[in-house]
């Protein structure tokens, strides 16, 4: 695996957290120096790959362009965009992310079965930056 974030691609898309081997924690985004556990005198730190499903916790949508450091084209139009914090039940674990492109909150509700597909950042000419969205199951989207 990748160290980073995430790993892989189409149905091998994961996000990448660690485990704690004295108290069992899972994070993310990961963590290689210590336990975050306050509980935990600390262990040895392992990468994990985390669920690729997990419910809806909470959700909205943003409607408003994102601070500095956050860069974005003045001259573009600032769509809004649903953010989904999904539950992984496994790991007991929340992690935030965006809708696949299309998802609006009308569309979410609490408690539903959400899926990991990958998606694009940003792209120019050369790079494409990859991220991670939430698929609601059963919709289509940008299943990468």
């Amino acid at each position: 695996m990748v160290a980073g974030w995430f790993a892989g691609d189409g149905d091998g898309f994961r996000l990448l957290g660690t485990r704690c081997s004295a108290c069992a924690s899972v994070f993310f985004p990961r963590e290689d120096v210590f336990c975050r556990n306050p509980g935990c005198a600390g262990g040895t730190l392992t990468e994990v790959p985390l669920s690729r499903r997990g419910h809806v916790w909470s959700y909205t949508d943003s409607r408003y362009r994102p601070p500095s450091p956050y860069v974005s084209d003045p001259e573009l139009a600032w769509r809004p965009y649903t953010l989904i914090a999904v539950e992984l039940a496994a790991e007991r674990v929340v992690v935030l992310g965006q809708a696949v492109p299309g998802v609006t909150v009308a569309d979410l509700a609490v408690g539903m079965e959400v899926e990991l597909v990958p998606g694009v950042l940003n792209e120019d000419a050369e790079t494409t930056w990859t991220t991670w969205h939430w698929r609601p199951m059963g919709a289509s989207g940008d299943g990468g």
